[in-house]
């Protein structure tokens, strides 16, 4: 019994799910480079993970010869495999979930949010998720940007929404969103019946922009740079509200994620016009983030279980680019959200 019992271990350790998932991924899309961007490893690491796999079979999965990858017989065979066992394994973590969802949750989930993320999604998301946990309680504090960070990394708070995240090594960060971002304009304006604007039409157009260094100015910025634009900033804010206040009373126009305006142009104080784009579409992406290795409490993990049900990482293109073909709205780009490799605590700013 403990031969067989070390055996097993020793059989387990090669096995691992994350292994076979990754020999999937290379077998699937016939590319070391672009299962290992998949799985969030280096291009390396997945060629050692199917040549340990290989050593331990000895058998060859892979024919590396040929560009692109082929599978041998016994990788096809290894590969059909594989996939009903992660299929199952999957079908199991299903199961154990929907029925650990039926479980009631109480106590308190504290919840950091910058202003426009939280204002224009959260507020739906918690009434429901509320009322169908009625011994729960969501906590959102609205905070600065630069505050949401520093909360999460200070366990103030289990859980943050922020905008255009990069990688911390204390935080586990999950792609929730993406934002077209659209001109607005106050009611009145002369781009105010157009369905469509040109880049370069807002050259020298007075600005109500967002601070400088913040990571939605950067992006802004880059986009307008790209089209050979410079613009006229008149005014300067941190906060989405205050811009569109600004834009409403005529100081200038804007660039905004189209879902923060959703009220404003239903009232007709604001107007929104697709931006004509050729190139990597406009947009903010939002992102939730919490600790790495600590433990979610049971209602925390249950409310960013229903965040993540939200989640749209990859909208249809119709809502993200507007190429600049002629007599036609067609959009191409499909878009996921890039984190940047930072190994510091980068405080996110917008």
């Amino acid at each position: 019994m403990w031969q067989y019992y070390e055996f097993s271990m020793k059989d387990a350790r090669a096995m691992q799910l994350e292994s076979l998932k990754i020999f999937c991924d290379v077998a699937r899309l016939a590319s070391f480079s672009r299962a290992a961007r998949e799985n969030d490893v280096s291009q390396s690491s997945a060629s050692q993970v199917v040549l340990q796999l290989e050593q331990r079979l000895g058998a060859r999965l892979l024919d590396r010869s040929k560009r692109p990858l082929v599978l041998t017989e016994a990788g096809r065979i290894y590969y059909e495999g594989c996939k009903g066992i992660l299929g199952e394994f999957q079908e199991l973590e299903n199961r154990v979930r929907k029925q650990a969802d039926s479980v009631p949750v109480d106590g308190t989930v504290r919840v950091a949010s910058i202003y426009s993320v939280g204002l224009h999604h959260m507020v739906r998301i918690i009434k429901e998720f509320q009322e169908s946990h009625p011994q729960a309680q969501v906590k959102i504090d609205y905070q600065h940007p630069s505050a949401v960070l520093e909360s999460v990394m200070e366990e103030k708070v289990e859980l943050g929404l922020i905008s255009f995240p990069k990688k911390w090594p204390e935080l586990v960060v999950l792609p929730w969103r993406i934002e077209r971002m659209v001109l607005a304009v106050p009611a009145g304006h002369r781009f105010a019946e157009r369905t469509l604007i040109d880049p370069e039409d807002l050259a020298g157009e007075r600005f109500v922009a967002f601070d400088e260094g913040l990571p939605i100015r950067r992006a802004i910025d880059r986009f307008l740079r790209h089209h050979g634009v410079t613009i006229d900033i008149s005014l300067a804010f941190d906060n989405i509200e205050t811009i569109k206040r600004a834009v409403e009373i005529g100081s200038g126009v804007s660039i905004l994620p189209e879902p923060t305006m959703s009220n404003d142009v239903r009232s007709g104080a604001l107007v929104s016009i697709p931006i004509r784009n050729d190139g990597e579409p406009l947009v903010r992406p939002l992102a939730l983030i919490h600790r790495k290795n600590r433990a979610l409490s049971p209602v925390a993990n249950r409310f960013l279980k229903r965040l993540l049900d939200e989640s749209e990482t990859e909208p249809p293109c119709p809502s993200l680019c507007v190429t600049s073909e002629p007599k036609t709205e067609m959009l191409t780009n499909e878009t996921r959200i890039k984190q940047t490799d930072n190994s510091e605590a980068t405080r996110p700013t917008a």
